[in-house]
């Protein structure tokens, strides 16, 4: 039996020491932001997530979602908690009050989505699409739209979702095929199929509003030609019922690896007669512009997943290796025992492990603080700033805390040794749950790809030279801080001049040859996560000892933050500092053996 608690006290540390909440209060329309209210809310969240959804994550897991007679069924007990979490007006929390919603920080709201995906990653799906919906809506649609669409998303009445990819298309949504094709009422006729749709079909609600991309008559080929259309699964009436149904069609649902209980999609629009009704959301051909509105907060989501995923795995290995009994230590008399918490590469699991979580918890928490700080700051020169800095940190934050939340879980199935390869341990689930992360709202090497050819060069490198340029500026604090942080100094500052040198290489090289940036990016985006995870806990380690000076009285926990940023730079930094030969090495060696000798 797996269990979980709310790492509260980490949250509110990162919320306090690295982000600074009084940063967020100062935001017009956050004043409401006080250190008691985020306490609340992070609390009350904890507990009817650790006492609602988590209880269903394994028998869900087991269930699934199933397609029985052309509707889809989510597993026992899931409908009722989705409406717990539509009750207690959750589902609002990000969103505007002059819509119903909670107004909060999207910072706060990331620290409330990580214990969702700890809890029940599957069900979490749900609130995290409508989101991405919704964040389209309310920056691109026309007030008719939101007026009909957004008040009933936001309260979780509605779910929406993003359809995007197709069969023949994969990852290339301009290669899509879908049609969109205008009637004399000013709406369009929606035909196609669109395949991998998380909750594209459910019973959590009456109602679901599906985004898609299309093709409108006469548009050009690739990206250019896409638009953004509403296709509601049922048809919404003038006075807001609902009426007949709108040609959305459930063909199949995936048979998965993992997030059984989230039910994934292959959609039919318009295969019944002229095609679903659909309605253009803001102008025609904008849909790729639009998307990457919904894209950019589904990604920043998808990586708190491997948070979240870390987080719970970790728990669990801590408590099998707290209480597993087995061996002498090395050293001791022939008849001690020891649990094995007490064995050197147990040790090292869970540390490493530890380190991983709060380096990425930190970072996707950054993220979100940057995105706020891009939305709501009052000078426009400061919003760019953030947007920039935001956007360069979103593929790091998908892609580098997925690929760890891959390795943490698989790590948690190491302490368990046998027992976690065995089903009803847990641990397998969490290992399953994870591995999709890397995969889905753009794979971890497009997420790579972004970063080097897009995220990097914007606005002159304005990002990359600030985030390196903060790095840099606190070697004087730890020079200052005594010799329990030389080692975080001295390796922070190798990793940085390599990342310095990284970057460099791929900006020269990247510009005569695309070839060679695109092979050096998974490594370097590797390399830029690790080197910031290592920068944002030796803040961490930097604000521990400066409550420790003051007198705070949680002395263990901040010793250990100290401790494990120390853990971190000396044990995994220096894997990411010699990713420095992987990045600049070049296409030659990828490319130096033809497709036809690869063979055995």
């Amino acid at each position: 039996m797996t269990v979980y608690a709310p790492p509260l006290k980490d949250l509110r540390f990162v919320l306090h020491n690295l982000i600074g909440l009084d940063r967020l209060a100062a935001l017009p329309g956050f004043e409401h932001v006080e250190a008691d209210l985020v306490d609340a809310v992070l609390d009350e969240a904890g507990k009817l997530l650790t006492d609602v959804w988590f209880p269903l994550n394994r028998t869900g897991d087991i269930e699934g979602s199933q397609l029985r007679d052309g509707t889809v069924v989510t597993p026992a007990g899931f409908k009722d908690a989705y409406e717990q979490m539509v009750q207690a007006g959750w589902l609002g929390i990000p969103f505007p009050t002059e819509y119903g919603g909670g107004n909060m920080p999207a910072t706060i709201v990331t620290a409330v989505t990580e214990m969702a995906n700890a809890t029940n990653p599957s069900l979490a799906m749900a609130p995290a699409l409508s989101q991405g919906a919704l964040d389209a809506l309310l920056e691109h649609g026309s007030e008719e739209l939101k007026e009909i669409y957004v008040r009933r998303l936001m309260t979780g009445e509605w779910t929406g979702t993003m359809c995007l990819t197709e069969p023949q298309a994969g990852s290339d949504v301009g290669a899509l095929t879908t049609k969109a094709l205008p009637a004399d009422d000013g709406s369009w006729r929606i035909q196609g199929t669109k395949i991998f749709i998380s909750f594209g079909d459910h019973d959590l609600t009456e109602n679901i509003i599906h985004l898609v991309l299309a093709r409108t008559p006469d548009s050009p080929p690739g990206t250019k030609g896409i638009s953004l259309f509403v296709v509601p699964k049922y048809l919404v009436e003038d006075d807001g019922s609902l009426g007949e149904s709108n040609d959305v069609k459930t063909v199949s649902l995936e048979h998965k690896m993992g997030i059984k209980a989230s039910p994934t999609a292959v959609l039919s629009f318009g295969e019944e007669g002229e095609g679903s009704v659909g309605y253009l959301v803001g102008e025609e051909r904008m849909g790729m512009r639009y998307m990457f509105t919904m894209m950019n907060n589904a990604r920043l989501a998808v990586g708190l997943s491997g948070v979240a995923l870390g987080e719970i795995a970790y728990q669990n290995a801590l408590a099998y290796s707290q209480e597993r009994v087995q061996s002498r230590p090395i050293g001791a008399p022939e008849d001690a025992v020891t649990p094995i918490i007490g064995h050197a590469d147990v040790r090292r699991m869970l540390m490493t492990m530890k380190a991983q979580v709060e380096a990425m918890r930190a970072l996707t928490l950054e993220n979100a603080f940057a995105l706020d700080m891009a939305r709501n700051h009052p000078d426009e020169e400061t919003r760019e700033q953030y947007r920039l800095y935001a956007d360069l940190l979103t593929p790091v934050s998908k892609a580098w805390a997925t690929d760890l939340g891959i390795e943490v879980t698989s790590m948690a199935i190491q302490v368990y040794g046998g027992l976690g390869y065995i089903e009803e341990s847990g641990m397998p689930q969490f290992y399953r749950d994870a591995r999709i992360g890397a995969i889905y709202e753009g794979t971890n090497g497009i997420q790579a790809l972004d970063l080097i050819g897009r995220k990097l060069p914007a606005g002159g490198g304005a990002a990359i030279m600030g985030m390196v340029g903060n790095m840099k500026a606190i070697d004087g604090e730890l020079a200052a801080a005594g010799d329990r942080f030389n080692s975080m100094r001295t390796l922070l500052a190798d990793g940085v001049a390599a990342l310095e040198q990284a970057t460099g290489w791929l900006a020269m090289n990247g510009m005569q040859d695309p070839n060679q940036a695109a092979a050096g990016a998974t490594p370097y985006l590797r390399m830029l996560g690790t080197v910031a995870g290592a920068y944002f806990l030796a803040k961490s380690a930097l604000a521990a000892s400066k409550l420790l000076e003051e007198g705070s009285p949680d002395k263990e926990f901040l010793e250990a933050k100290i401790d494990t940023a120390r853990f971190y730079a000396e044990q995994l930094l220096p894997l990411g500092t010699a990713l420095l030969g992987p990045v600049t090495a070049g296409k030659e060696t990828l490319f130096a053996i033809d497709p036809d000798q690869m063979g055995h």
